[in-house]
């Protein structure tokens, strides 16, 4: 799935590995909204990465963490929806 948008950059997709459901994310969009969007619902508290209530398992992908409180050990397995982002391609989330 490595369609160009009309913006000139490549998709984001968001691969759920149980399912194998994909979701398109914009940009614009957080993880946690476009789970939602399609459904899929992590709990959440603080919404801006400093609480770890919506800390999220991922398998692969290029992840931009945005949160406060994971360590560097831990954003090689873990992201915060909330506030994280992907940078590029598809990440798959362990849901």
């Amino acid at each position: 799935m490595n369609q160009i948008s009309s913006a000139g950059s490549e998709d984001l997709v968001i691969e759920v590995q149980s399912t194998g459901q994909k979701i398109t994310l914009t940009r614009s969009e957080s993880i946690i909204d476009a789970l939602a969007r399609s459904g899929i619902e992590i709990p959440t508290s603080c919404q801006s990465g400093l609480c770890g209530t919506c800390k999220t398992r991922y398998i692969s992908g290029e992840v931009e963490h945005g949160d406060c409180i994971l360590s560097d050990t831990e954003h090689q397995e873990y992201l915060t929806p909330c506030i994280s982002h992907i940078k590029s391609g598809t990440l798959l989330l362990d849901l």
